[in-house]
């Protein structure tokens, strides 16, 4: 049996790392997969399926993975997707306040919110 959630996060990472080096050479890339998932549909889908919340919350670190390697060299580098002060548990519970307040805005738009916050905490 396969691993969704391994899948999922390696796909998101290389679909994010060529999204970001063709938007240096072409228009933004829209987001695609799940991540373009409208909030609502988030919430729907993680109260009926205890399974679907852990595809996006790997989405969500190969999303956050994917923004940083898209950065340039000394921007953002070292940031800790998983502090201790702020465990997966916690950003899962971000995610879903988030997307109860905004029910039609995409799950990414959300993830990036959680990016901000976790920038702030590691003090960049």
């Amino acid at each position: 049996m396969r691993n969704h959630g391994s899948t999922a996060l390696l796909t998101t990472c290389l679909l994010v790392a060529a999204a970001q080096a063709s938007a240096q050479n072409a228009a933004p890339v829209k987001i695609v997969g799940i991540g373009a998932t409208s909030c609502a549909r988030f919430t729907t889908e993680i109260a009926s399926n205890a399974d679907a919340e852990k595809n996006y919350l790997a989405w969500m670190q190969g999303y956050m993975s994917g923004i940083m390697v898209g950065r340039p060299a000394g921007v953002d580098e070292g940031i800790d997707l998983a502090p201790y002060t702020f465990p997966l548990a916690a950003q899962a519970a971000f995610i879903h306040e988030f997307c109860a307040k905004q029910p039609k805005s995409d799950f990414a738009d959300g993830v990036e919110q959680l990016y901000v916050k976790l920038k702030r905490l590691n003090g960049t």
